[in-house]
């Protein structure tokens, strides 16, 4: 199982950028995606999330202005940012929390949000 993620660049600030991540091998189940972002200087921070489809987390920071959605039939799950701020800038990665079908059949042990896509740089400048 693989997690591609893709999307990032410089924009100034105001700007969107889309980020898409997606999940690619054998999987029985997306459980959840979500996006971090890990910003100079500081710590990775979830930036936003989606569980089973229906059930949407946002930091504080980002609420009316990033969009998380899911295109279950691509396995992709995106990240849609707007009115882009120089604090956004940061490395974003998504995370997974996802079983393989020999995990769903129980024959490998399942760890929660184990898998992990390469980061993309978003930078905004002002």
């Amino acid at each position: 199982v693989q997690l591609q993620a893709s999307g990032g660049g410089s924009v100034q600030a105001g700007g969107s950028l889309t980020l898409s991540c997606t999940v690619s091998g054998e999987v029985a189940k997306i459980n959840a995606v979500g996006w971090y972002r890990h910003p100079p200087g500081d710590q990775r921070e979830l930036v936003a999330s989606v569980v089973d489809a229906d059930k949407f987390y946002y930091r504080d920071s980002v609420k009316g202005r990033f969009t998380i959605s899911r295109d279950n039939a691509k396995n992709t799950v995106y990240l849609q940012m707007t009115s882009l701020k120089p604090e956004d800038t940061a490395v974003y990665y998504c995370n997974a929390d996802l079983l393989t079908p020999r995990q769903a059949m129980g024959v490998e042990n399942y760890s929660p949000y184990a898998y992990w896509g390469q980061g993309t740089q978003v930078t905004v400048s002002s």
